[in-house]
């Protein structure tokens, strides 16, 4: 399904996975934006094909079921909410949300959305960026009930928010089909500046909606994906057009982030250069303690990147191997290694400081 894959990569560190991502402050509330590499488990409650309900989702949880969660356990939301010593965010959908759960925050992400309105239209009900926002909204006046207006307002303002969108944008519309009605209607330079101009708008509304705080990743290396190698590329070198697509997105992203920062006057954006990160990742994956980059864990067909991830795929033994879980989504353990970079990385991943810096910051200013 999605292909803004996020992958991080650095030092063999990143192998310190599902428990212990390193705690950097006490917990706080915690926001999730975006589509299937976020999403943990909205659509469930959804009549869509974006959905990740069945085995063998999930295999590598307690429960050894599917989550919803579009990995064979921990997707990078979790691996966050561990970072900040809280329980996993709840997506607002879910009948559990409700009372003191919705101080930990809430998980609007939904598999299929990107930045535009017309991408993902073939899953058709998924819950798009400004649908998200809506909820956002109801979910403050459900707070305000709980606690009162002005200390939900706290709450927001001081929230860690995660934004991930973009990568459908060009996997689930401008390079779906041949022709494609963006393609007829940009070039990719044309259509790449047309995206950061509605992100940004999308990022202004999420200011105007209370976030202080808010992680923004770009996408991943998109043509490097089992999904688009078993497609494009026999050989299985990287997809072309999708990676020239990705060059081009990602620097965009970083300049317009740093441009509203500058003009709120506070650092309330931090862009995660995802494609520098994923790029270290699937050029030496042996250096991060995977045997493939390639191939997925669960699929068929070239790379195993064909079709859906289904009881009925093939499935791999040993999944931390693996940097892929299914066509388009990173692996449990690459999750986690994602993760220890946005919170450690060193300013040529995270700009214009790393995630542990920012919430230090933060701490020492309420002390």
């Amino acid at each position: 399904m999605e292909s803004s894959v996020v992958l991080a990569s650095w030092m063999v560190l990143g192998l310190v996975m599902a428990t212990s991502t390193t705690q950097v402050e006490a917990a706080r509330a915690f926001f999730v934006f975006g589509d299937s590499l976020v999403d943990n488990g909205n659509n469930n409650y959804l009549a869509t094909t974006a959905r990740a309900d069945s085995p063998p989702y999930g295999i590598d949880t307690p429960s050894r079921r599917p989550t919803g969660r579009f990995s064979n356990g921990k997707n990078i939301p979790d691996f966050i909410s561990d970072a900040l010593g809280s329980e996993p965010t709840l997506p607002y959908l879910s009948p559990e949300l409700r009372g003191d759960r919705l101080l930990v925050g809430a998980n609007f992400a939904s598999a299929g959305i990107g930045i535009l309105n017309d991408t993902g239209i073939q899953f058709i009900n998924i819950i798009r960026m400004f649908r998200q926002f809506q909820y956002f909204e109801e979910y403050q006046s459900r707070l305000a009930d709980l606690v009162g207006y002005d200390k939900a307002q706290r709450i927001v303002s001081d929230a860690l928010v995660l934004i991930t969108v973009g990568g459908n944008d060009f996997v689930n519309n401008y390079f779906l089909v041949p022709f494609s009605a963006r393609s007829r209607q940009f070039n990719l330079p044309d259509y790449v500046r047309y995206l950061i101009y509605e992100y940004r708008k999308l990022l202004m509304r999420l200011h105007d909606l209370g976030a202080r705080r808010v992680l923004v990743t770009g996408t991943g290396p998109l043509g490097c994906v089992p999904a688009e190698l078993a497609m494009r590329s026999p050989s299985g070198r990287c997809a072309p057009d999708l990676q020239q697509a990705a060059g081009l997105f990602n620097p965009q992203l970083v300049e317009m982030i740093n441009g509203l920062n500058s003009e709120y006057g506070a650092n309330i954006f931090i862009a995660a250069n995802t494609q520098q990160q994923t790029s270290d990742f699937i050029g030496n994956p042996g250096a991060f303690g995977f045997t493939t980059s390639k191939i997925a864990c669960c699929g068929q067909g070239p790379y195993n990147g064909l079709g859906l991830c289904t009881v009925l795929s093939n499935l791999c033994p040993n999944r931390d191997a693996y940097a892929f879980w299914d066509p388009f989504h990173p692996s449990e353990r690459a999750n986690g290694i994602i993760v220890n970079m946005i919170l450690s990385g060193s300013t040529n991943y995270m700009s214009p400081m790393n995630l542990s810096t920012l919430l230090a910051l933060d701490s020492n200013t309420r002390t």
